[in-house]
């Protein structure tokens, strides 16, 4: 495994971070097919083994359960000092007026309700997982700080947002002296790249460490588009970020197979290589349900495209509509 700073800070994180929203209770969750915890634990132990420290979970996930059966794993399986965890929030947890957003009172309630679910008294990296258009960013920002200084969470990031809102909360940090955002997860892969416009150049200019979701594509950038399997006929999440474009993904996804056969390797190495060429990408967060999609992820390390590969698995892309900000 390799390690690299998360942007402008002393974190080393590995350079793929497991994401674990298929690890939960598939009665509390939109997926019928996450897996439940004695299905998770051979996962989260392999990812150990294979020398990822770089967790990524939600409270939402699974409605928490996704948080329980990790911090219980982590607890069993690892030197809690050596493990970055990170954890989000933002959506909705219980009923009610306040059982959602980025508002003081659900902050200040969601970081200890995601400490107690998880095991432990930190989290490395607090995420906010929308931006809250209800709330002021000052009162997001400063209760975020207000975490941070409290010791529940060493660094802060966002995720899944507008170019125009995230600078609005690196300033609105900035002007106060709060605590700084260091990292941006955002919707990244090889038929989704409309986060080149703006966001990256943004997080590059700012040293922003970047820690893209679906660099897979769901799955779809590892198989032929006629392959059918569990989660792309049951995920109703993947079908509307992707279906809408199928056809002109459908070349792109097309020459990821050609390119790999020519290296000789899985799809899902060609996919997650190209990934992470991309500036200032630092670790994709990968999906694994299963023990062979982390060896087959692991394995796009040794993997150097070519410029002239990576500019002929571009050149098809056309512009997508934006999907994931709300």
């Amino acid at each position: 495994m390799e390690y690299v700073k998360l942007g402008h800070t002393g974190l080393d994180v590995s350079k793929f971070c497991l994401g674990c929203m298929g690890f939960g209770d598939p009665k509390k969750w939109v997926h019928s097919w996450v897996l439940n915890e004695e299905e998770s634990r051979p996962v989260i132990r392999k990812a150990l083994e294979l020398g990822i420290n770089f967790f990524d979970t939600a409270n939402v996930y699974s409605m928490g359960a996704s948080e329980e059966i990790l911090g219980r794993a982590i607890n069993d399986y690892a030197n809690r000092d050596e493990i970055v965890l990170a954890t989000k929030l933002h959506g909705r947890m219980h009923e009610g007026a306040n059982g959602a957003g980025l508002s003081r009172k659900a902050i200040l309630s969601e970081i200890d309700n995601s400490l107690k679910r998880l095991g432990t008294d930190y989290v490395d990296l607090y995420i906010i997982h929308r931006w809250d258009y209800n709330t002021p960013i000052e009162e997001t920002v400063e209760a975020l700080h207000d975490v941070v200084k409290s010791g529940k969470a060493r660094y802060i990031g966002a995720s899944a947002m507008y170019a125009w809102q995230f600078q609005k909360a690196l300033y609105t940090a900035d002007k106060h002296g709060w605590t700084k955002f260091v990292s941006m997860q955002n919707h990244l892969n090889l038929i989704y790249r409309e986060e080149e416009r703006e966001m990256l150049p943004l997080c590059q200019a700012e040293g922003i460490g970047v820690t893209p979701y679906s660099p897979l594509a769901s799955g779809r950038l590892t198989r032929d588009v006629s392959e059918k399997t569990e989660r792309s006929e049951s995920d109703q999440v993947q079908k509307s970020k992707y279906d809408g474009t199928a056809d002109a993904d459908q070349v792109i996804i097309e020459r990821v197979a050609e390119l790999a056969d020519r290296y000789k390797v899985p799809r899902t190495h060609i996919a997650l290589a190209w990934l992470l060429h991309k500036q200032p990408v630092t670790a994709p967060i990968i999906g694994a349900t299963k023990i062979s999609h982390l060896d087959d992820a692991i394995g796009a390390l040794d993997l150097k495209l070519s410029a002239e590969d990576i500019t002929w698995l571009e050149k098809p892309y056309a512009p997508h509509p934006i999907i994931g900000h709300s």
